[in-house]
């Protein structure tokens, strides 16, 4: 067994779930996380799972202190996630979602970057299918646009695959660097995943469109997967730096006046993912100890968040700010989980986030990134705006809507109540989680400065809001469409098109055909082969049919698309 990916349980175990029924369906659901961790628990540190393949050498199941505490919490939250869907019927979600879980704890585990690849893939495919279930017209072309994405990640980490092979003679998933080509695309991949400014778009475009559950558990998985494949590819990689600080902080304004408030938190995802991805620039081993406890944490705050608010949509049938006031009177704990969840990402003592985003502060301002500090303190107390007082005052709160309904499902408040109390148990006993960080500890988050300033800025930032909304200066909820960047490239992309259209039909047949036979005639001196045969069948490495269908399909859905 040392041989097999705690992934491949929930993969293969997956398959079966369509043919269960009822109870039989759900115990056997709970009992794949549990059989994987139990499994992942049982391995030895070291490489496994060699094989040949193709002419490559690979590892498949890895095993340290980095991909273990990704691992650990990646099945937790598999299992928060079954748990929290046991009254959904669909077979579909349920095995798409433990699929896409899978192939996410499998990447983890990958000890060389062609195993990474497939598994990569393997969470891109499962996941759409998560907003897909939903079955709503805004659904479909979320997924699709989303799909669009992570193929494009996809095809940009194969080919800077095949560069790194080429240039090295090695696919080893270690440090990778921006030294050199395959060092761009592959940060490229990673970045899109991750979410980077300006790359981000399709985070905040599909995540609110997921079903119910399906937002539960994309928000455990992609997103991490990227800041593990950062921190192992590129730690101490120096441009990350003002990277992470600008996600930290461009995503508090939309946040702020977003009506939708799944979108709220999915803007709010990307502001934590800046901090984890501040640690993975710095590289030090206190920064990389805070990206990967943050990453922890983070994972169960956001998830429960999730949840409150999924348990909301699922009794009332809106998430809209707007909407919205007054439920705590019908879902009392439902309420209280989100209050905990609110105050574990608003970093307070005693919580989990805390215990998290104090070793990146901490790290960022030892090594001298005094301006990044400042911007990650700006962001900590717009976090607490959005996510720690925006999301239950507005949802639970504010104006009675006058909306009745019954509390959420019984599955889901013992998945939110686990997720509570794993983050108010992570928060008073930090030792347990500095325990497996991928270093040693010896860091003391509950220190006087550092309670006494965390303290300091959530009561500004509180009153801050109080003053906002007492002169009627904080924005309002409002039903309105917000536009982010992705506008700008949608139309400038469709626009593109349209214009080479019309070059085409003005430059007639004729003339396309002697252009074509130009450029034929210029591929076939740029790329030699064997024979009278068109570039495309000259002699290729291992994969090129691969790589030709994933470009003809990203290149199809891309035009699609626009």
């Amino acid at each position: 067994m040392t041989d097999v990916s705690p992934g491949l349980i929930l993969i293969l175990g997956a398959l079966l779930v369509p043919v269960l029924r009822g109870w039989a369906r759900s115990i056997y659901m709970l009992a794949l996380p549990v059989a994987a961790f139990v499994h992942l628990v049982a391995l030895p540190y070291g490489a496994f799972g060699q094989l040949e393949f193709l002419g490559f050498s690979l590892v498949t199941l890895r095993i340290d202190r980095l991909s273990s505490i990704f691992g650990y919490v990646f099945l937790i939250a598999a299992l928060i996630s079954v748990i929290y869907a046991l009254h959904v019927r669909d077979a579909v979600q349920h095995t798409a979602s433990l699929v896409y879980a899978g192939s996410a704890v499998g990447a983890v585990f990958a000890g060389d970057l062609v195993t990474l690849f497939v598994y990569w893939e393997g969470t891109a495919i499962a996941s759409v299918a998560l907003i897909w279930a939903r079955r709503t017209e805004a659904s479909y072309h979320a997924g699709m646009r989303y799909l669009i994405v992570q193929v494009l990640s996809g095809l940009l980490l194969f080919f800077g695959v095949l560069l790194q092979y080429r240039a090295t003679g090695s696919i080893a998933f270690d440090a990778i660097g921006l030294q050199t080509q395959a060092g761009v695309l592959i940060f490229l991949a990673f970045g899109i995943k991750c979410a980077f400014p300006l790359l981000h778009n399709w985070l905040q475009d599909a995540y609110p469109e997921a079903t119910v559950t399906g937002t539960v558990w994309l928000s455990a998985f992609t997103t991490k997967l990227a800041v593990y494949s950062l921190a192992r590819g590129y730690a101490g990689t120096e441009i990350l730096v003002p990277i992470g600080a600008a996600m930290t902080a461009f995503p508090i304004f939309y946040a702020v006046i977003e009506n939708d408030l799944r979108r709220v938190l999915a803007y709010s995802l990307n502001n934590q993912l800046g901090f984890m991805v501040v640690g993975v620039g710095i590289g030090t081993e206190l920064a990389l100890n805070g990206t990967a406890a943050h990453a922890f944490c983070h994972i169960l705050y956001k998830a429960l968040l999730f949840m409150s608010m999924g348990a909301v949509l699922f009794r009332v049938g809106t998430v809209k700010g707007s909407e919205l006031g007054g439920l705590y009177k019908s879902m009392p704990w439902t309420t209280g989980f989100c209050i905990v969840g609110a105050a574990s990402i608003s970093a307070f003592p005693l919580f989990s986030g805390f215990i998290s985003k104090s070793l990146i502060l901490s790290a960022t301002m030892k090594d001298g990134y005094f301006w990044t500090w400042l911007v990650l303190l700006f962001a900590s107390a717009g976090v607490f705006h959005h996510s720690g007082i925006k999301i239950p005052y507005f949802a639970f709160f504010a104006h009675d809507s006058g909306k009745r309904c019954e509390e959420a499902p019984f599955n889901m408040l013992v998945a939110m109540a686990i997720t509570a109390a794993l983050c108010v148990g992570l928060g008073v006993m930090p030792g347990l989680l500095y325990a497996i960080l991928p270093f040693a500890v010896d860091y003391h988050p509950y220190s006087l400065d550092h309670v006494v300033t965390q303290l300091q800025l959530l009561l500004f930032s509180a009153l801050a809001f109080t003053v906002l909304m007492r002169t009627g200066l904080y924005p309002p909820e409002l039903k309105s469409v917000n536009l982010d960047f992705d506008w700008a490239y949608r139309r400038l992309g469709k626009s593109a098109l349209l214009a080479l259209a019309s070059i085409v039909e003005t430059i007639g047949s004729g003339s396309a055909r002697a252009i074509t036979r130009t450029v034929s005639a210029f591929l076939s001196r740029l790329y030699r082969h064997h024979g009278p045969q068109g570039v495309l069948a000259r002699t290729w490495p291992t994969g090129s049919m691969a790589f030709w269908a994933t470009f003809l399909l990203a290149a199809y859905l891309i035009v699609y698309y626009l």
